[in-house]
């Protein structure tokens, strides 16, 4: 005969199944989006304080935040999205070892290979993105299950903007450095100018190449050099090259439209070689036009290449 135990009683509690950790640290939504919100404005403090206190010290917290803003805010994005898929180990790698090689490989590669000339544009465009495409396959190479368009477009994507940002940070200090001393002006301008453009050029191209090369991998790993990635890095190329030459060009066809004749010298430079106010109004109308069509030429391939693949239509 069995008896309830009477009211009050403690009872057994049984444990229920464990549940695993999450593979990766949660992080609330939205975060790149405060990230982006906070550090601009951080950025504008501190280019003011620097402007009103004259203070060159703050000239390193400038430049850096300038150079890392836009991609640690797409990292932060990739991070949210695709982290449980892609790992934080090969975000992160990407950004940061991917970039710092791809630096470093296309400065050895143009100092040597590479000398003033109308072809600078090219053997510039052929090694920066040789070297990136090359460090994405140092990252990957021993994490044989990542492949696919979306994972190529999102690494791919991290490591052009970390390679963006390392570059972005020699032009502010070369921008800085005048022979009168500190041009905070000329500083402000170029991180301005290259946080606007970082994701339609390095980032974007990189995200292109990336997502061909990933897309043709075998399922052991192997990277495969087949056509399509062929045609897809010289496309890219070909991009990069009319990014590179639009000032030069639209110097070109300025000079042609005031019947000044061509020359060479402001296709090789990018600079009027008498300027006026009409020179400069077509100036930098054509050389922001060069610029938008580029762009949108690579938006469009990259859009292109998402819609093509199946699974990236169900990520959020």
């Amino acid at each position: 005969m069995t008896h309830s135990p009477p009211p009050g009683a403690p009872r057994a509690r049984i444990p229920g199944p464990k549940q695993p950790p999450p593979p990766y640290p949660r992080i609330r939504a939205g975060l790149w989006r405060r990230c982006l919100a906070g550090g601009l404005g951080l950025w504008v403090l501190t280019a003011l304080v620097t402007y009103a206190t004259r203070s060159f010290a703050l000239l390193p917290t400038l430049i850096l935040l300038g150079g890392f803003l836009v991609p640690v805010t797409f990292v932060l994005w990739a991070y949210e999205r695709h982290s449980r898929d892609l790992g934080v180990s090969a975000i992160l790698g990407c950004l940061l070892a991917g970039g710092a090689l791809g630096v470093l490989g296309a400065s050895v590669m143009e100092y040597h290979l590479l000398r003033p000339s109308l072809s600078l544009f090219v053997g510039v465009a052929l090694t920066e993105e040789a070297a990136k495409l090359g460090a994405l396959v140092f990252v990957l190479r021993r994490q044989p299950g990542i492949h696919g368009t979306r994972a190529g477009m999102v690494l791919g994507a991290t490591v052009g903007l970390g390679f963006a940002a390392l570059e972005s940070v020699g032009y502010a200090f070369d921008a800085a450095v005048a022979a009168d001393g500190v041009d905070l002006r000329a500083l402000l301008e170029t991180e301005l100018l290259r946080g606007v453009l970082t994701p339609l050029g390095h980032g974007l191209w990189t995200a292109i190449t990336g997502a061909v090369l990933l897309s043709h991998r075998r399922p052991n790993g192997r990277f495969r050099l087949v056509s399509p990635v062929v045609a897809a890095y010289a496309g890219v190329c070909l991009l990069h090259t009319l990014w590179d030459s639009t000032h030069g060009a639209a110097a070109w066809i300025v000079a042609r439209l005031v019947d000044t004749g061509p020359d060479r010298q402001p296709l090789a430079q990018g600079y009027l070689p008498a300027p006026t106010e009409v020179r400069d109004h077509l100036f930098a109308l054509f050389s922001i036009g060069g610029l938008v069509l580029v762009s949108l030429l690579g938006v469009g391939w990259a859009g292109a290449l998402a819609r093509r693949d199946i699974p990236w239509r169900g990520t959020p």
